[in-house]
């Protein structure tokens, strides 16, 4: 029987595929890598052939016991075992765009290139976040900034003890206000210091979130974006801009501030900024919210906090094994349990295979 689990407030409820989610799923503590990114994992091992092997993790430390062979498995051993390992961050909406979960691992098909792949491991837990929040403060957001920084708010309500975060406001140029912190006092009084001026940035801010991603402590990572329209003030490229979104294992949200159409500027910058907000973010998986009524600000960013917080991770081993560097799709299908509504699934679009 399904039943219908309240993740949040009002609205915001989010649909359990089982009475009790997940049950018979082999629960895997996946804290590597949110997106598609092969990794090469390093177990020290003194054991004979065919025994059985244990990887010592980031967050291991002293000696790890071998169960059949009884050797201590320590740092400073030296042999190592090469896997790739895909792993894909999966959201799963309803129609209404609110989160499900209790999804088994039966309930996935994952492709690359077209060719059907073998899912290995599959998480539902809720792990640390890093956020990047890309906060527009251009002269247009000066009537929109109050509930602007109510969603913000509102946003890091949903945070756990683990999560981490770093802000970036944006106007003529993109200014890195505040490095990773756990402290949501000393972001929102950031936050609060911003007075709105000047044209918009758009693309150097979230290039800069993107480059500060780099020193995240945890594997699970998203910007956060809140602008009202497109860029008219950037050194980098739209081209520039997409090709570090591929590369980058970080998951876009945007919430798209936008005045009905009718009453928008008709600078092609102004027109486009949708379009390409929605672009960049579907590449990555996640998607932009457009909002015109500014009420639903901070709704929509609760929103969009739970659907981090409600999603899955989807491993398998790529059958090309080839280490060509070479863009490789990949699509995510559904097999939707009897009884639930029409889904959507919203997940990263490909990656780049290693190199070397």
């Amino acid at each position: 029987m399904l039943s219908r689990q309240f993740q949040g407030a009002g609205d915001d409820a989010a649909y359990s595929a089982a009475a009790i989610p997940c049950r018979g799923i082999r629960r895997w503590f996946v804290f590597l890598v949110l997106f598609v990114v092969p990794i090469s994992l390093w177990a020290q091992v003194n054991c004979v052939p065919g025994a059985s092997q244990s990887v010592l993790g980031p967050q291991s430390s002293g000696a790890v016991s071998n169960e059949r062979c009884g050797v201590p498995i320590k740092p400073a051993q030296g042999i190592h075992i090469d896997v790739e390992l895909a792993l894909v961050n999966v959201a799963v909406t309803d129609p209404y765009g609110r989160s499900v979960t209790g999804l088994e691992s039966s309930n996935f098909r994952m492709f690359e290139n077209n060719i059907e792949q073998e899912i290995v491991t599959f998480s539902s837990e809720d792990v640390p976040i890093s956020v990047g929040v890309i906060f527009d403060n251009s002269g247009s957001m000066t009537n929109k900034i109050g509930r602007t920084r109510e969603a913000v708010i509102q946003f890091f309500k949903t945070c756990n003890p683990q999560d981490e975060f770093f802000f970036v406001s944006f106007n003529e140029s993109a200014e890195l206000t505040s490095t990773f912190t756990n402290s949501i006092e000393d972001l929102q009084s950031q936050m609060m210091l911003t007075a709105p001026k000047g044209r918009t940035a758009l693309l150097d801010a979230i290039y800069l979130g993107l480059s500060q991603m780099r020193g995240a402590k945890n594997s699970r990572r998203a910007l956060l974006i809140l602008s009202d329209g497109g860029d008219n003030h950037s050194r980098y490229s739209e081209s520039d801009l997409k090709r570090l979104v591929r590369e980058a294992d970080t998951q876009l949200y945007a919430i798209g501030i936008f005045d009905p159409l009718e009453y928008r500027s008709r600078t092609r910058e102004e027109l486009d900024g949708p379009s390409l907000l929605s672009e960049i973010t579907e590449m990555t998986g996640g998607r932009l919210f457009a909002v015109e009524n500014l009420n639903e600000l901070p709704d929509t960013a609760e929103k969009i906090a739970m659907e981090l917080r409600n999603q899955y991770i989807v491993g398998y081993r790529p059958s090309n094994k080839a280490h060509d560097a070479r863009w490789r799709k990949i699509k995510i299908k559904l097999r939707a349990p009897k009884g639930l509504p029409p889904l959507r699934v919203f997940s990263k679009n490909g990656y780049y295979a290693p190199s070397h």
